[in-house]
């Protein structure tokens, strides 16, 4: 239906005329704000795609994406936006990039701005607070990675699977003693799902459960290692590579080499200071792939809004 649609089929169901319809589509600075949101909100709801000659006059390119991505200083995020990047630009997109930060607000701003901009899609770095109804409004012109989601597409890691990884890795080094340091349960994905996953091996084990939580920040880990190790520890598992690195710097101090870690994250850097840790990738260059092959392939009518679990990479 979308595609079907002109810009005479806009202004009738916003209410105003063609001129309107044209300057909201260039960007012209005279237009009220309220007109504005009104059309933007039509046009995002019907998934109206301006033709080239409005393209053109907006003097942008196109066919461009958007990006947001919750913290640019992000390895995981960095991997999947750098094989997202290779397939959107083989497609002939071109990309803008913003920064969420984890910000509600942000996010929704940010939203708006490639809204104006008329971009073709955006691809959504998701987060426990995000506004998944602003996204949805996008409709068949979106997919959200790292968040479960109904009515847009998205791809979500397989949280409670990387810890179960990393728990097997241990257990078959006849490791039992095993203390988890994660994040807050408030964080759906990294926190709480990955944390159930160690409590529910503990119970399983029938051992006392041994964890810290704290905030997805390296020094976080670092105070919280005091609060987990005793004589009997043999190993930490960290909800992600970040943390192992905090976890590894206090272990260092305490000369206690002694206690296996293991992250989450695949990262390469970590693998080469640290040849010791062992690093569950949870696929992340894989999603970056696979959500830019799936917006691609809904931007040209040949997909529906699907969703997908990225398995852990062995």
């Amino acid at each position: 239906m979308s595609k079907k649609l002109t810009i005479l089929d806009i202004a009738k169901l916003s209410g105003v005329g063609k001129s309107t319809v044209s300057r909201v589509l260039t960007n012209d600075p005279k237009v009220k704000p309220a007109t504005r949101e009104k059309v933007e909100r039509v046009i995002a709801e019907s998934g109206y795609v301006p033709s080239k000659s409005a393209q053109s006059m907006r003097g942008g390119s196109q066919k461009v994406i958007g990006v947001i991505i919750s913290r640019l200083d992000s390895p995981s995020e960095n991997k999947a936006v750098g094989t997202m990047l290779n397939h959107l630009y083989a497609a002939g997109y071109d990309v803008v990039i913003m920064e969420s930060q984890f910000d509600r607000d942000k996010t929704n701003e940010h939203l708006q701005v490639l809204k104006r901009r008329n971009v073709d899609g955006v691809i959504v770095f998701g987060f426990t607070d995000c506004d998944i109804a602003s996204i949805e409004l996008w409709q068949h012109r979106a997919v959200v990675i790292a968040l479960d989601t109904e009515n847009v597409t998205s791809i979500n890691y397989d949280n409670e699977g990387v810890i179960q990884n990393a728990l097997s890795y241990l257990t078959q080094q006849n490791l039992s003693q095993i203390a988890f340091i994660g994040v807050d349960p408030s964080d759906k994905s990294t926190g709480e799902l990955r944390l159930k996953a160690y409590l529910e091996w503990c119970e399983k084990m029938n051992l006392t459960p041994n964890y810290q939580t704290g905030q997805l920040h390296h020094e976080s880990a670092y105070e919280l290692v005091d609060h987990v190790i005793s004589a009997d520890t043999q190993a930490i598992v960290c909800a992600s590579d970040t943390l192992a690195l905090g976890v590894i710097k206090r272990l260092q101090e305490l000369q206690r080499e002694d206690i296996a870690v293991t992250g989450v994250g695949g990262n390469d850097l970590l693998s080469f200071l640290f040849p010791k840790i062992h690093s569950i990738d949870p696929g992340y260059e894989s999603a970056g792939e696979l959500s830019a092959n799936l917006l691609i392939s809904q931007l040209s009518g040949q997909a529906g809004i699907t969703h997908h679990t990225q398995n852990p990479i062995v």
